[in-house]
């Protein structure tokens, strides 16, 4: 909970592959609450209101699963709202070029790591490009928590990756500041 609303506030990108690791750790606890408490909760160093307020936290992501149908694998809603977001931004950041020539031209210079990535599923098992760049992270975020290396070639594509996914979480967050689209508002 501490760490998500700082991650939510900092970097949209860092705060969905932190929900992604929380999914996935409740999983690894059966989303059982005593289990939550005893293997991570207890590891808090906060005062007993902070403690409740964390097991709540957690209790609610669980809910949120269970509810949602995503307790062996997939998001809960409020990710993908993330990422519904965050393609809105990016669609509307490619489709102004001219002000953010910098956030296309690296686009561009991702997208054949992205066609690479997509590639390898079935069609109708694509993911968006966004959720693709995201899977890319989390998925060599593991790795590195296991201990395990990667290529060369893939050491690059997920440092491409990561910039260009860093980029768009920086427009994130200044469009959070101040919308980088206020006529778009003005249209409705």
């Amino acid at each position: 909970m501490i760490i998500a609303q700082q991650k939510r506030k900092e970097n949209i990108a860092e705060y969905l592959l932190y929900l992604w690791q929380v999914e996935d750790l409740l999983r690894a606890c059966k989303l059982d609450i005593n289990t939550v408490e005893q293997k991570v909760i207890s590891r808090y160093d906060v005062d007993d209101k902070t403690r409740l307020e964390i097991k709540e936290w957690y209790e609610s992501l669980i809910k949120m699963m269970e509810l949602e149908n995503v307790r062996e694998r997939g998001h809960i809603r409020v990710c993908h709202n993330v990422l519904i977001r965050l393609n809105d931004l990016h669609n509307q950041l490619l489709a102004d070029q001219g002000r953010f020539p910098d956030y296309y031209a690296d686009y561009y210079r991702t997208l054949p790591y992205i066609v690479q990535l997509r590639a390898t599923l079935p069609e109708q098992e694509r993911p968006s490009e966004l959720e693709t760049c995201f899977n890319a992270l989390y998925g060599v975020m593991m790795l590195h928590l296991q201990g395990k290396d990667i290529s060369q070639d893939t050491a690059a594509a997920i440092s491409q990756i990561s910039h260009f996914i860093g980029m768009l979480a920086a427009y994130y967050k200044r469009d959070e500041e101040k919308p980088l689209f206020v006529e778009d508002l003005n249209d409705n």
